[in-house]
């Protein structure tokens, strides 16, 4: 280890010079990320830029809070290397980043290469003019994870002026690093002595030599984008050999040469190993499959949260009465249902790309922040809700289902229709492993953002794709009836449940376009009175016709979004980050809910976890301060801190407090054991 032994000897040298030199005025500052996952800093070893001085010994400095990780330079079967931009800089010619030596971490049997609790990236800079003032600007993009994965971009500063100084902390810190920078080959007691691809059984083997012997010891393999399971390692001739054989998962022949670093106890060493057999598959890397397993998982558990079952429900209820039909014909249908879910889901990733590229904020359920939006599907709810009651029959025109017929002179636009009825409704829903899917998808590429929707799509058809695999199980559900007619005034409720819910949204987002929509609503129930036949149906629409008639005029003024007290012992403050910065600079715990009225499963949260039990009693303590971010109508200040967080949609909780000054986020699933153990850890 020569040239480590000379960084050092240089390095003491320079203390030991600088000790007796009086600092200049003027010192090196530097500016500081933090964030729930992570906090970061640039750092140097110099406190300015001595006369004739052309590199400055720097570092990034990164601290993880517990449970989080990032990754190496390569990072396994999954996840995405740091990188650092340096626009922006001035005299500034290059920056060269050093890597130290990576730790292998499995999650969910997945493997990974990367540095947890805290890493630092020794950085050299090089100076386009020599002993000048320099100041240097890092654009910073990190993957950091636990139970989920948060894309954490941010730009970091550091004004170098011209002065003499030493900054022996830093200095200390950066040699700390420099000392895990894996050595060359020529440095090392250890050497590579052999290597083989072996592309029939898609394995790489490499073997090792060392005369001290091996102790606690990995290797970690890189070659282009292609990626490696877990080595089985062996040792032999007294535990101087030591064979590594690695699982070859992905195959990319792009890789210009393969490299393997291997750590032992104390010691790191990377060899170039030339000459490599190409390799070629064609396939998806490995680090999406995850994320479409937990896109495909969470679209699957959206079919039983509330905003979809009724459409769900539907569907099923129209094949019991469809149930002498040939399975050729049941299969066609649930076909077309889950057709409309993908094509839903596809056209939503496309809009939400659109909307991106031209620079706005998008996420998960965001549109129903846009009252148009809200007040078509309120529109189609009552549609069907009314159909469901028997004020109308649905029915095409007979050329238009002729020329749609699937099977024996039946159309399926209707089923397409009601699969991608019940895509629309899943958005304001939230799920467990959707948050994660949805993230990446919207940080990643356009090819990944389809592919995630697609997933979540196919999970969400997954029902409908089950019944058509096997359309004989429809035999097994119960026989049409006159219990059909209480299914149906049943599922009409739901439905106009829903409407209902949703029209108190719009009230919040827009009460002028609300009253009009229920004026247009007592119109439609004049027209239902005259053109109905049965009393049943001339009353209903009366009554309703009256009632939309009555409630239009005092729709028109939205309420006031407030943070009304949602418990006799709690009081909810509304958001704002100089608040939460200043509650938690006083030493408070500080719980953040972000929300909003059209999120059913921030709805679910507050009825059974945070406003009820042993969770509301905790709210009510002097220490704790409570603040809701009502996200119902667009709000830039909500947005950028959902941003900042690296979310994509709602719900969002996360505690601040003394033990936790950057927040403890909680899964979009609350339950009282998770918030109180949040809340017991932060303080």
């Amino acid at each position: 280890m020569i040239n480590q032994i000379k960084y050092f000897v240089a390095l003491a040298f320079g203390i030991l010079t600088m000790l007796t030199v009086t600092h200049a005025a003027s010192a090196a500052t530097s500016e500081s990320h933090h964030s729930y996952a992570v906090s970061a800093k640039l750092i140097s070893a110099q406190n300015g830029v001595n006369p004739e001085q052309t590199t400055i010994s720097a570092a990034l400095q990164v601290k993880l809070n517990e449970g989080w990780k990032t990754y190496w330079r390569s990072p396994g079967e999954v996840g995405l290397p740091p990188s650092i931009q340096w626009e922006g800089s001035e005299n500034l010619s290059d920056a060269v980043i050093q890597w130290p030596a990576p730790t292998r971490f499995v999650a969910f049997e997945i493997e990974n290469y990367g540095y947890e609790k805290s890493v630092t990236f020794p950085v050299q800079l090089l100076l386009e003019k020599a002993g000048a003032a320099t100041r240097v600007t890092a654009n910073v993009n990190l993957l950091v994870c636990s139970d989920i994965c948060i894309p954490e971009s941010f730009q970091l500063t550091l004004d170098l002026p011209q002065a003499t100084g030493f900054d022996s902390l830093s200095a200390k810190r950066i040699a700390t690093a420099m000392a895990k920078i894996p050595s060359t080959p020529s440095d090392s007691h250890v050497r590579l002595v052999g290597k083989d691809f072996n592309i029939a059984s898609n394995r790489l083997v490499a073997q090792f030599h060392s005369e001290k012997g091996f102790g606690d010891v990995d290797v970690f393999p890189e070659y282009g984008q292609t990626t490696f399971g877990r080595p089985t390692l062996s040792r032999s001739n007294a535990g101087t050999l030591l064979t590594a054989s690695f699982p070859v998962l992905y195959a990319d022949g792009t890789g210009s040469g393969l490299d393997l670093t291997l750590t032992d106890t104390d010691h790191a060493v990377t060899f170039e190993a030339d000459n490599a057999p190409a390799l070629s598959t064609q396939g998806m890397t490995p680090s999406i499959w995850w994320f479409l397993m937990l896109a495909f998982i969470g679209g699957v558990i959206l079919n039983v949260m509330p905003c979809v079952l009724p459409v769900l429900s539907i569907k099923l209820a129209s094949v019991i009465q469809a149930q002498s039909e040939s399975h050729a014909a049941i299969r066609a249908s649930f076909l077309a249902s889950a057709a409309g879910v993908l094509t839903f889901m596809v056209l939503l990733a496309a809009l939400l790309a659109v909307a991106q590229s031209m620079g706005h904020a998008v996420g998960w359920g965001i549109q129903f922040q846009n009252p148009f939006f809200l007040a078509f599907v309120v529109s189609l709810l009552i549609f069907f809700a009314a159909n469901m009651f028997g004020l109308f029959e649905l029915a095409l025109p007979h050329s238009w289902t002729n020329h749609m017929a699937g099977h024996a002179g039946t159309g399926h636009v209707g089923h397409f229709l009601t699969g991608a009825f019940a895509a629309l409704l899943a958005t304001p829903c939230s799920a467990p492993f959707l948050g994660t899917a949805v993230t990446f998808a919207l940080t990643g590429s356009i090819t990944q953002m389809f592919a995630i929707f697609i997933a979540l799509g196919l999970g969400l058809a997954l029902p409908y794709l089950i019944f058509a695999l096997f359309p004989a199980w429809v035999q097994y559900l119960p026989k049409p009836g006159a219990w059909m007619t209480r299914l149906r005034m049943l599922l009409g409720v739901m439905l106009a449940a829903t409407a209902l819910w949703l029209l108190t949204v719009l009230w919040t987002v827009n009460g002028a376009l609300l009253a009009g929509l229920v004026g247009l609503i007592a119109v439609g129930g004049v027209l239902a009175h005259i053109t109905s036949t049965s009393t049943i149906g001339k009353s209903t629409s009366f009554a309703i016709a009256m009632f939309a008639a009555l409630m239009a005029p005092t729709l028109i003024a939205p309420p006031v979004l407030e943070q009304p007290a949602t418990s006799t012992s709690s009081s909810w403050q509304p958001y704002s980050a100089d608040l939460v910065a200043a509650e938690v600079k006083k030493g408070q715990t500080v719980f953040v809910d972000v929300t909003a009225d059209w999120c059913l499963t921030c709805k679910a949260n507050k009825r059974l976890v945070l406003d009820s039990g042993q969770v509301a009693s905790a709210f009510s303590a002097d220490t704790v301060t409570t603040v809701r971010a009502d996200w119902t109508r667009a709000d830039p200040a909500i947005t950028a801190y959902l941003m900042d967080n690296g979310r994509f949609g709602i719900p969002f909780n996360i505690i601040y407090g003394p033990s936790a000054p950057n927040g403890i986020a909680l899964p979009e699933i609350l339950t009282k054991n998770k918030v109180l153990e949040a809340l017991t850890a932060a303080r």
